[in-house]
C-alpha cells in the first residue's frame, strides 16, 4: 500500500470515522465576535477552534485554497499556519483543482508539498498525463483526480459521450480509467473526486477504480444521499471513501460557542455515515 493511502486509512481506523472536513472560511458567515477581525487573525482563530473541535472526529481535512487566496497575503498565511494547527496524523487536502505544463507543475510539487508540506491535493486533468506527472512523482503523496463533480452544471462536459477504441463512454468514465493507469504507473496515490450528488455515476467509478481513494463532496448543504453513495463508493474493505462537509458542520452557530455546535454537527455526520457502512 502507498504512503498516504497507508496514512488515510490509519486515520480512519483510528478515529472511527470516513468524515473529512472541508476548511473553508468564509468571514461573512463567521461570528460577530471573529468577523470584525482583519482577515489573518479571523481566519486563523476560526480554523483553530474547529480543529480543536473535531480532530478526533476526522479522517482528514480538506482547506479550499479560493477561501484563502481571497484576501490575498494574510489569506495565505493563515492557510500556512493552519496547515501548522493539525496533527501530523491527520492527512490535509489542499483542494486547489490545479493542471498545468510539466515545468508549471513541477513548481507547483516543489511548493505545495515540500514548502507548504500538504499530504494531499487535488487536480484537473484537462492537460493530460505529461503534465500531471511531476504532481504523481512523489511516493508520500496524493492527488485526487477531478473526474464527476458534484455541481449541477457538471453533466456539461463531464457526462460527454466520447469514442473509445472499446464502446462508447462519458468523458468521466474515461478520466477514471486514465486515473488507474496513473496510479499503476506512478509513485503517488492517484484517487479520484466524484461527488456524492451523483451517486450511479460513483457507482460507475468504483466498479472501474475497485482500489483507489474516492474523494466524495456532496454531503452536507448539498444534500447528497449518504446510503446511496456509500453503498455505491466503498471498496471492498468498507474504506477507500472521504465523504466531506464544510458550510454544514463550520456555520452550525455564530455564537463565541460555534466549535461546539460544528462538533455537534460533526458527530452527527459521522454517526449517519457509520449506520451505512
Amino acid at each position: 500500500m502507498k504512503p498516504f493511502r497507508a496514512k488515510l486509512d490509519a486515520a480512519v481506523r483510528r478515529s472511527g470515522s470516513l468524515l473529512c472536513i472541508g476548511l473553508d472560511p468564509n468571514i461573512e458567515s463567521f461570528p460577530a465576535h471573529l468577523s470584525s477581525r482583519d482577515p489573518y487573525h479571523a481566519i486563523l482563530e476560526f480554523n483553530r477552534q474547529i480543529i480543536g473541535a473535531t480532530q478526533d472526529l476526522v479522517s482528514a481535512y480538506k482547506p479550499n485554497l479560493g477561501f484563502y487566496v481571497a484576501h490575498g497575503a494574510p489569506g495565505l498565511q493563515a492557510l500556512a499556519e493552519t496547515r501548522a494547527l493539525i496533527p501530523d496524523d491527520i492527512p490535509v487536502i489542499l483542494d486547489c483543482k490545479i493542471g498545468d505544463f510539466a515545468a508549471t507543475s513541477s513548481a507547483y510539487a516543489r511548493g505545495l508539498f515540500e514548502e507548504w508540506g500538504f499530504d494531499a491535493i487535488t487536480i484537473s486533468p484537462y492537460m493530460g498525463e505529461d503534465g500531471l506527472a511531476p504532481l504523481m512523482a512523489d511516493p508520500g503523496r496524493g492527488v485526487f483526480v477531478l473526474c464527476k463533480t458534484s455541481n449541477p452544471g457538471s453533466c456539461e462536459f463531464q457526462d460527454l459521450r466520447i469514442d473509445s477504441p472499446l464502446q462508447e463512454e462519458r468523458l468521466f468514465e474515461r478520466v477514471a480509467r486514465r486515473s488507474l493507469s496513473w496510479d499503476e504507473q506512478n509513485a503517488a496515490t492517484v484517487g479520484l473526486v466524484v461527488g456524492a450528488t451523483y451517486p450511479e455515476h460513483l457507482r460507475m467509478v468504483r466498479s472501474l477504480c475497485p482500489n483507489q481513494p474516492i474523494l466524495m463532496p456532496g454531503i452536507g448543504t448539498q444534500s447528497g444521499d449518504v446510503a446511496a453513495a456509500l453503498e455505491a463508493g466503498l471498496d471492498s474493505n468498507g474504506l477507500g471513501l472521504i465523504p466531506t462537509s464544510s458550510r454544514a458542520i463550520l456555520y452550525a452557530g455564530d455564537g463565541t460557542d460555534f466549535a461546539e455546535h460544528a462538533r455537534s454537527v460533526a458527530q452527527s455526520t459521522v454517526d449517519a455515515l457509520n449506520a451505512h457502512r
